[in-house]
């Protein structure tokens, strides 16, 4: 199994920002406070695509609510 078949079942923050219409930054904000689960490679933070979409099904961007996965 090669790396590009791994990296399939994860996002980055831009595609998760896109997912979720929200900025990267604010992305990588939700990671840092522990809301999105994310794993770090290099210097790349990367989203599992399942639980991308989990959250996102719970998600409303505009501010005051706030989603939680766990």
């Amino acid at each position: 199994m090669g790396k590009e078949n791994l990296l399939k079942n994860y996002a980055g923050v831009a595609e998760v920002g896109e997912r979720l219409h929200i900025h990267p930054e604010s992305v990588r904000r939700l990671i840092r406070q522990g809301k999105i689960p994310a794993i770090k490679f290099g210097n790349k933070w990367l989203v599992e695509k399942s639980m991308l979409e989990q959250y996102a099904s719970g998600y409303d961007p505009r501010p005051g609510n706030k989603a939680t996965l766990l």
